[in-house]
């Protein structure tokens, strides 16, 4: 019992010395510097979640410090999630970055497939930082990095199965 009155006194404590703020690319807290290389710094393997650290991120100059901002969208095709669509940004490089994530569920139905990743800007109206990829079965996907901070933005991505016409799309939440 002893032990876990210090761990909650010590935990109180902790959160104390969070500092609060507003985060300079949109609205809502940012993580706390420590969480985020935490994570960072645990694996380079790719995620759902997005991981800045893992090898298709660093290969594409998505800087370490980065986070999600705004809320995951969804990529649907026939009625079913094949993607999940996020916006990342970093405050060390002044960058948005664009993140796909395709499902397993789409990738074991369809073989291979095509893939955008990019960030939108409301403010320029443009489609910024895209890359594609195309016959491939990758899950994970970050877009070239943004000079978008200081404007409306959201992730954007594509997916189109083989034999498709045409590919589907969708955005993560807009972020001011």
């Amino acid at each position: 019992m002893r032990h876990l009155k210090t761990a909650t006194a010590a935990l109180a404590c902790a959160f104390a010395l969070v500092p609060t703020g507003v985060a300079t690319a949109g609205t809502g807290p940012a993580p706390a510097p420590a969480a985020r290389t935490a994570t960072a710094a645990a694996s380079t393997a790719p995620s759902a979640d997005g991981n800045p650290a893992s090898l298709r991120a660093q290969a594409a100059g998505v800087c370490a410090d980065a986070y999600q901002i705004g809320t995951t969208g969804y990529i649907t095709r026939a009625g079913r999630t094949a993607a999940s669509v996020k916006q990342f940004y970093s405050p060390s490089c002044g960058r948005n970055y664009g993140y796909v994530w395709v499902w397993q569920s789409f990738r074991d139905a369809v073989g291979d497939y095509d893939v955008t990743s990019a960030v939108y800007s409301y403010s320029q109206d443009e489609v910024l930082g895209k890359r594609s990829w195309t016959n491939t079965t990758a899950q994970e996907f970050w877009s070239n990095g943004t000079s978008t901070v200081s404007e409306c933005t959201a992730g954007s991505g594509t997916v189109r199965a083989a034999g498709d016409p045409a590919p589907v799309g969708g955005y993560s939440g807009k972020r001011c």
